[in-house]
């Protein structure tokens, strides 16, 4: 049967081999086959055990505005460059090149304006798949821009972080951005403006010691891993074992650093109550006033 040999076929054993991983999704957290289809129609939540999946910010996009292709992109241009000429095993300006290839961002994190649950807010989501959702001076500016943004045109701000944190290959430039996002974070509370927070797996280094742990609500989604240095790291500083399930959401709200713990598939609407019990307007409410005072 030589229809059947892959040779005949021409098919690599590497093709072969992911055909299967295209189909069928194994869960690092109860060991569970999922399949893909099912995956994606729980929102990348495993039917099982509940572990959340990473995902891309393409997906947040999908999953949390009203209409998915109604939103309006900030600073859609704005990247980093290449400016120490930083190289260990790979320059810097290739490893842009290839994370804009692989995921079809310029930078780490998104930042638009749309409608979720009949709010307009300002939403920004970092994308753990471009070099690890890191923060260069790129992805600090444009956090910098969408607040300014939210505090000029009155809108909530929501920020969904996931992150390995901030970018050696940039060196004090990157540092920087921790310092310059928080002091717009600043400016834009004393403003009265509302900043929602959402961390996910994983969060850690200098976002989180920057603009994640300054929301005024802080959300998680279930089993984030959330930290500034690595647990090993810490263990090896202060000699001693660490707490189970330290560093993750549950232990994080059990310290009171971590407001609420939501489901996927819940996020959007606890969202929309949020941004509702602060007395946001909701759209239409907002278009009716703008046309009642052109009367």
């Amino acid at each position: 049967m030589a229809w059947f040999r892959r040779s005949a076929k021409k098919i690599l054993s590497t093709e072969r081999k992911s055909l299967s991983g295209d189909l069928w999704t194994k869960c690092p957290g109860c060991s569970e086959y999922i399949y893909r289809e099912e995956l994606e129609r729980s929102r990348f939540v495993c039917p099982t055990c509940s572990h959340h999946f990473s995902i891309n910010c393409r997906k947040y996009l999908e999953h949390l505005m009203d209409n998915p292709n109604g939103f309006t992109e900030l600073d859609p241009d704005l990247s980093s460059v290449d400016p120490l000429e930083f190289e260990a095993r790979k320059k810097y300006s290739d490893q842009l090149a290839a994370a804009r290839k692989k995921t079809g961002l310029n930078e780490a994190v998104l930042t638009v304006t749309g409608a979720v649950e009949g709010y307009q807010v300002v939403l920004g989501i970092m994308d753990f798949s471009f070099i690890g959702g890191s923060m260069g001076s790129a992805v600090g500016e444009k956090v910098a821009r969408a607040i300014d943004y939210a505090r000029e045109h009155g809108l909530p701000l929501i920020i969904i972080s996931a992150s390995g944190g901030a970018r050696m290959q940039e060196a004090a430039l990157s540092l920087m951005q921790m310092a310059k996002t928080s002091a717009k974070l600043s400016q834009f509370s004393q403003s009265g403006g509302l900043y929602i927070s959402v961390l996910t797996d994983p969060t850690t280094g200098g976002v989180t010691a920057s603009f994640a742990m300054l929301g005024d609500i802080i959300l998680a989604e279930p089993g984030a891993l959330i930290g500034f240095a690595g647990a090993r790291v810490i263990k090896q500083t202060i000699g001693e074992e660490l707490p189970e399930g330290f560093q993750r959401a549950e232990f994080l709200r059990e310290k009171g650093f971590v407001d609420h713990i939501v489901h996927r598939s819940d996020l959007k609407n606890i969202l929309g109550q949020l941004i509702g019990f602060f007395g946001y307007p909701k759209k239409a409410l907002r278009n009716e006033q703008a046309a009642d005072s052109d009367q």
